[in-house]
């Protein structure tokens, strides 16, 4: 709840099992999900409220077709591959309760404009983490993660960003490791490349200060997290709109604010990676949300393959990697993918890009912010007619003379023998 980004939405944080509980005697019709949570999950006994779950990403690892998802109402997947994703799992999610809703969130990232015109071709190295089940191929930092970031920083005409997952090197300390080792050679690049830093420093301070003011509630030290949601529960009226003007002009301050042709390691909040979309040429990734998030620029991006299979079965178990350049861990195609982005008429896969985009995230017309709303609307109204329905039975089961109401008399019901 603390990290919950400014809204206008009043927030409501249900410290208990409890708590939640409660809302069985609400007017809510409908729950949305975005993670497969213990605590929450005891909400889903409530047989009046309707839940569909989102996830908080869409790739092609198993958890994007976890079995606990049809514990859910509906399932509300971006495109078509996350259906057919679901199907060949067969953990029990049927067809008919998968809506095909897109990902609101990407309409703002912007579209592909054309190759580099600058002196910088700048390249995103976004991998994701190790996870838990020890499966070499879920992030590209321990086996490919070093030589991947020596081929590019290779090329002068790189700017390199590293924005590593969070979660990098939790589980297995060689992740950790090789990312602080990552992060000395572009250290060590960007002390054998000056530039000029522009003159924009005390903007981006005002700035930061703004948009800190914006997004920090203001707590009392030894505020409990009810105290918490009060304070973040009403918001000052326009405050979202506030915050996302402050957040664009921080964002152009910052990406004018560094040095010309400096690689960045990129671990804070602030930027986003979305942000990073905007500014990249080229991503590089593995098999990860990130990358179907990208597709929505339809930028050329490249992923590791780090899974030990060949480039055909790699392809094959991962189709979200249809439309991508694959590196080998030795990252011997740097060159090549670089010299694609730089020139469009050796782009082999724009196309495929483009048809990609289709299958992970749906049409663009209506928006997805549109579906996204209809099938609120629609899922509120099934909530209704289930209660209606619900309280018929109750009605037919119980005539209206058994039901309990108010007494008429005051004398007390005669003990029972």
């Amino acid at each position: 709840m603390q990290k919950i980004a400014a809204t206008d939405i009043p927030i409501v944080c249900l410290p208990k099992v409890s708590t939640l509980m409660r809302l069985e005697h609400s007017t809510l019709q409908v729950l949305v999900h975005p993670s497969n949570s213990g605590k929450t999950s005891q909400v889903l006994r409530i047989p009046t409220i309707k839940h569909t779950f989102v996830n908080h990403g869409e790739s092609d690892k198993l958890s994007s077709c976890n079995p606990y998802a049809k514990a859910y109402d509906e399932v509300w997947v971006a495109g078509p591959a996350a259906r057919e994703r679901y199907a060949l799992a067969e953990v029990g999610v049927e067809d008919k309760d998968v809506v095909e809703t897109g990902r609101p969130q990407l309409d703002a990232v912007r579209p592909y404009a054309g190759p580099p015109t600058g002196a910088w071709t700048t390249v995103l190295y976004a991998p994701t983490w190790e996870g838990w089940d020890g499966n070499p191929g879920n992030t590209s930092v321990i086996a490919a993660g070093e030589n991947l970031v020596r081929a590019l920083l290779a090329d002068p005409g790189v700017r390199v960003l590293y924005k590593p997952h969070p979660l990098t090197g939790s589980v297995d300390p060689r992740a950790g490791a090789a990312d602080l080792r990552i992060r000395e050679l572009i250290r060590a690049a960007n002390r054998e490349r000056t530039g000029a830093r522009p003159s924009g420093a005390a903007e981006l301070d005002r700035l930061t200060k703004e948009l800190d003011r914006l997004t920090t509630a203001d707590f009392r030290a030894g505020a409990d997290t009810v105290e918490r949601m009060r304070v973040q529960s009403a918001p000052e009226p326009g405050r979202a709109e506030a915050v996302a003007r402050a957040t664009a002009a921080w964002e152009e301050a910052y990406w004018a604010s560094l040095p010309e042709g400096e690689h960045q390691i990129i671990t804070d909040v602030r930027p986003a990676l979305y942000s990073c979309f905007d500014v990249a040429d080229l991503l590089v990734s593995d098999v990860s949300s990130v990358i179907s998030d990208f597709l929505a620029s339809e930028k050329p991006h490249a992923v590791a393959n780090t899974s030990g299979l060949s480039e055909d079965a790699f392809r094959t178990a991962f189709p979200t990697v249809a439309a991508a350049t694959v590196l080998t861990p030795d990252a011997d195609g740097v060159p090549a993918l670089l010299e694609a982005v730089r020139h469009p008429e050796k782009d082999e896969l724009a196309e495929a890009r483009a048809a990609l985009k289709l299958r992970l995230l749906g049409p663009a017309e209506p928006p997805s912010q549109e579906r996204f709303n209809t099938a609120v609307r629609e899922l509120c109204e099934t909530a209704r007619e289930h209660r209606a329905r619900l309280a018929e039975r109750l009605t037919a089961e119980r005539p209206a003379a058994e039901l309990p109401g108010q007494r008429t008399d005051t004398a007390l019901p005669a003990a029972p023998r």
